[in-house]
């Protein structure tokens, strides 16, 4: 079997999300994909405006139509900080025969020395990059492929700025999500 994960915070999932989720599962012709919430980022401590169980919440409802994408709360359910190599590593011996890849934006590439056991990261998971047309990736031992996927201009910073200024995210994120966001109050700032 072919397993993918894709890790962030999700802080709220949006339509870049699954765009590029759905063209690397096509891409690397995957049987799953999983969602993998961090409950708090190393790199982002403190900074995630809404907390784990709504992005949870919102991820769930995202990704409900899409019988290959799937929800791993494993991270949200650890104590501290989420560290990759840990969530890798479970994956790890819950699939010892599978194919395991691990996708990571190009911007998230540059950061890849500073993880947690950066040397053990490519061991137990193929990491694939992926590309925005025209936007190179910088070189890195650990990224095994580079895919190129559709471009997106938006982003998660974009989508809580907007509901902070009480604009439409509608297009930016699943109608459910905007739902979601709307009846919960969140990103009000």
């Amino acid at each position: 079997m072919r397993i993918g994960a894709f890790g962030g915070s999700f802080d709220p999932i949006h339509i870049g999300h699954l765009v590029v989720a759905e063209a690397a599962a096509d891409t690397l012709e995957l049987d799953s994909l999983l969602f993998v919430p961090a409950k708090q980022q190393p790199f982002k401590v403190g900074l995630h405006a809404a907390q784990p169980e709504h992005r949870a919440a919102m991820l769930r409802l995202a990704l409900e139509d899409n019988p290959r994408f799937s929800l791993d709360e494993r991270e949200l359910q650890r104590g501290g900080p989420s560290y990759t190599i840990d969530t890798l590593r479970e994956l790890r011996a819950e699939h010892p025969d599978d194919e395991l890849s691990f996708l990571v934006g190009s911007d998230a590439v540059c950061d890849l020395p500073e993880w947690r056991e950066a040397g053990e990261l490519a061991r137990l998971a193929t990491f694939v990059a992926f590309a925005r047309p025209g936007i190179e990736c910088p070189d890195s031992h650990i990224v095994s492929r580079v895919i190129e996927v559709p471009a997106m201009g938006v982003s998660a910073t974009a989508v809580r700025q907007a509901v902070s200024q009480r604009r439409s995210v509608r297009y930016l994120v699943p109608a459910k999500v905007a739902e979601y966001i709307a009846a919960h109050s969140l990103y009000r700032m």
